[in-house]
């Protein structure tokens, strides 16, 4: 992670403007923030939990730089003692979250940060700012893995995503949640994640004809030959494959596959498997790209169209039909005193909380939002993750991710796994909480 992307000042105004209060006026007791999900998103079932792993790298590396702090001793709204505070900065705070890849729904926690009250309001829009757009993403990529089970499916969204961050993050979140892989190499290199690639139509171009083009890749590239097919007209490029396939096997080079990029996909996919049968190329893989996403994956495959495998861009990386969440974090207890915000529309459960999970049959059956210290039957899902700003356990890689996301998919009610709104999964607020929720009304009331 980049040091910009730890600096205390990757932060909104206010934030800074709170601590300096804080500190003027002596609060700085322990206080616990919980993110959550105040609804779902217009056709979304479920949420997955996601990127718990870049919380803790910021918390880890918080810190302000020299420059950073000379800028604000010259700021004419932040005094001394609060950029003495800045210059000391150091996230010694407790964490608890929801493990990465875990479906969740709306109003539980999916993670606590529990530290003096100006260090856990300071990292407030940083937190967000991460766990916000990775859930999101991983989410969409939950989706398109339902829509096209079995089929390889490939991240192609950098070069559309909102920043580099965000393409980086996004390749990391699909593959967590059912993506074969990414043509985001430096994620393949920094996340373990399979990267994949082939050709431009650039490259096609810039031969006097397809079939060099093709020949040329071929040699450059034997172990992985896979070839774009509508640059000109796709029926004519694949009958060029079959031609060009007898002299590369005799230089021992198999051709593995091609890819269609524009028009109708699944009947232009129905016609060049024909063409590449009668060739004699039955084991030769056709991948689709081109402005896809779950909805239109999933009206692909109910044509039973002979794709192997997909490339997922833009639609993806920018979450494009549901690109926000409406989540918080809020203040939920401050000095061993539960809060509770009651604005209209937007009130919170107070004190800190966790999320019990049943299960029937195999399936998840509902979940029970409660206070900490109220047991309860079911799973738990909220488990500390950082005690005073150490680590409690090595993070688990992606795949490692990947697979419990998996099996979360597997327990998922069927009706969830739809593309279209489903009956809501049960989630109870407990009589515990509710009594909470009281007595804070009356505190402040």
């Amino acid at each position: 992670m980049l040091m910009e992307e730890t600096s205390a000042l990757l932060t909104d105004m206010y934030q800074l403007t709170m601590v300096q209060s804080y500190l003027d006026h002596g609060l700085t007791d322990t206080a616990a923030f919980e993110f959550f999900v105040r609804t779902l998103p217009d056709h979304r079932n479920f949420l997955i939990a996601c990127g718990l792993e870049q919380v803790l790298q910021y918390l880890q590396h918080l810190h302000c730089s020299e420059e950073e702090l000379d800028w604000l001793s010259h700021h004419d709204q932040f005094s001394n003692d609060f950029v003495d505070y800045m210059a000391n900065l150091h996230f010694g705070g407790d964490v608890h979250a929801m493990r990465e890849g875990t479906v969740f729904f709306p109003d539980g926690p999916v993670l606590r940060i529990t530290a003096s009250l100006p260090l856990a309001q300071l990292v407030e829009t940083r937190i967000i700012n991460i766990l916000h757009f990775q859930i999101l993403i991983a989410s969409k990529a939950a989706r398109v893995t339902l829509a096209a089970p079995g089929k390889l499916l490939v991240d192609f969204g950098l070069r559309r995503a909102h920043g580099a961050e965000a393409g980086r993050m996004a390749a990391r979140a699909g593959f967590i949640d059912g993506l074969s892989g990414t043509s985001n190499v430096l994620a393949g290199m920094e996340d373990g994640i399979p990267i994949f690639g082939t050709m431009a139509h650039s490259y096609i171009l810039a031969h006097g004809s397809e079939e060099e083009a093709f020949v040329h890749y071929a040699r450059s590239h034997p172990g992985n030959v896979i070839l774009l097919l509508d640059t000109y007209d796709t029926e004519r490029a694949a009958e060029k494959v079959v031609a060009i396939a007898p002299q590369l096997k005799i230089e021992g080079i198999a051709i593995r596959g091609v890819r269609l990029d524009s028009g109708d996909l699944a009947e232009h996919a129905r016609c060049v498997r024909q063409i590449l049968d009668r060739g004699g190329l039955n084991g030769v893989t056709i991948f689709a790209s081109g402005n896809l996403d779950e909805y239109e994956l999933a009206a692909i495959e109910a044509q039973h169209a002979p794709i192997d495998g997909y490339g997922i861009g833009t639609r993806l990386t920018t979450s494009s039909d549901a690109p926000y969440l409406d989540c918080a974090y809020k203040l939920q207890e401050y000095a061993g005193i539960a809060r509770r915000k009651t604005s209209e529309g937007k009130a919170t459960w107070p004190g800190l909380k966790q999320v019990y999970r049943t299960m029937a049959d195999g399936k998840m059956a509902g979940d029970v939002i409660t206070t900490e210290d109220d047991r309860r039957d079911g799973e738990a899902l909220i488990h500390p993750v950082m005690q005073s700003g150490e680590r409690l356990a090595p993070s688990p890689s992606p795949s490692a991710i990947r697979k419990h996301t998996a099996h979360e998919l597997t327990i998922l009610p069927q009706q969830l796994h739809s593309l279209d709104v489903a009956p809501p999964y049960p989630v109870e607020i407990s009589d515990a909480l509710k009594q909470l929720a009281r007595e804070a009304d009356i505190r402040t009331g």
